[in-house]
């Protein structure tokens, strides 16, 4: 029924204490484990004190913890942190914590490289090499939350699923690793501190609804028309603004949770007033805020910042149109850690 070598973190607390009855321990054990491996987030066996040195001896050599580690770090003049993340097969995949006054946010990655091809994100350039198991999302989320609280003794507050990869086409273990990160056997926080960003993935989004999510939805839209939208984010061609209007709102009346669009600002690209009323008549659709990204140069040269007097119109039009806008600063680009960075360059 166990098999050997499998990671202890993919078993559940009734898995684990039949495996501890197999090998002839007390139920209890399993309850010691499961504790260490997620409330107290233990890197190693040698860690579990209350555990004997055969049972920490015998786990250590048939069921591996594979954690997360940073491999280094950067940290940025407005305090940004950045994390390498180590997976346990070499891989890499960058988290970041974004300090501002009012939160402590993690930024984590879902998936190695990214399948999407978006073209202004520099981690849509990279191959996608596999999906992040839920417990080295997890271990991001702890990793962060760790140098919160080290750096700046401030706990942290919000978690953003924006880092690299596409959340909802690595469905089942970002379900999961939000189920232990809210679990008060895992972090204990709230799924309303949660955002999932997806590319747009209708039928996910769908799914998302049925499945009961409690976080909080964000839609990176970028363009309200799908020629323009077809131009930058391939995945639109199969997911067009008409169905992700029609997933969005089916969100919105089953879960009660309104969506966000996130909404990259592009120089002379979808910065004019006529995209600002494309945009306008789209947030009309479902209840929605709108956050407005300024854009970060990957180097490419195909996209430039909006400038300041094109961005304050932008937004002005959309205010006059009773809409909930808010423009979001970038923070952490001195060290390539701002919204669509994230290329493991650092």
């Amino acid at each position: 029924m166990f098999t050997h070598g499998k990671n202890i973190r993919t078993f559940s607390l009734e898995e684990l204490q039949q495996l501890f009855l197999e090998k002839g321990e007390p139920k209890f054990r399993a309850k010691q484990l499961y504790e260490w491996l997620w409330q107290k987030q233990a890197a190693t066996y040698d860690e579990m004190s209350n555990l004997s040195l055969a049972t920490r001896t015998w786990l250590e050599v048939t069921y591996p913890i594979h954690p997360v580690v940073v491999d280094h770090k950067q940290i940025s003049n407005d305090r940004t942190i950045k994390s390498a993340f180590r997976l346990h097969d070499g891989y890499f995949v960058e988290g970041v914590l974004i300090p501002t006054e009012s939160r402590m946010t993690a930024c984590i990655s879902s998936q190695v490289g990214c399948s999407l091809s978006c073209k202004f994100c520099a981690t849509g350039k990279m191959e996608r090499k596999r999906n992040i198991d839920h417990y080295e999302i997890f271990d991001q989320v702890a990793l962060i939350k760790k140098q919160s609280e080290e750096h700046y003794n401030i706990p942290l507050s919000n978690i953003v699923y924006m880092g690299m990869g596409e959340p909802l086409l690595n469905y089942s273990n970002v379900m999961k690793s939000i189920e232990m990160i809210t679990s008060p056997d895992g972090l204990g926080m709230s799924p309303q501190r949660i955002t999932v960003s997806t590319a747009g993935i209708s039928k996910m989004i769908v799914k998302l609804a049925d499945d009961g999510a409690k976080f909080n939805l964000a839609l990176s839209l970028h363009a309200a028309n799908d020629r323009k939208r077809d131009e930058i984010m391939p995945i639109n061609e199969s997911n067009t603004l008409a169905t992700l209007e029609e997933a969005l709102s089916y969100f919105y009346n089953k879960t009660g949770t309104r969506p966000t669009l996130e909404y990259i600002v592009f120089d002379k690209f979808n910065d004019s007033i006529e995209d600002a009323n494309e945009l306008a008549a789209f947030a009309r659709k479902f209840p929605t805020k709108i956050n407005l990204i300024e854009y970060n140069s990957i180097g490419d040269g195909l996209f430039q910042k909006s400038s300041e007097q094109r961005l304050n119109a932008f937004v002005r039009h959309l205010e006059s149109k009773k809409l909930i806008v808010n423009l979001r600063r970038s923070r952490g680009k001195d060290i390539d850690a701002a919204c669509g960075q994230l290329a493991n360059k650092g």
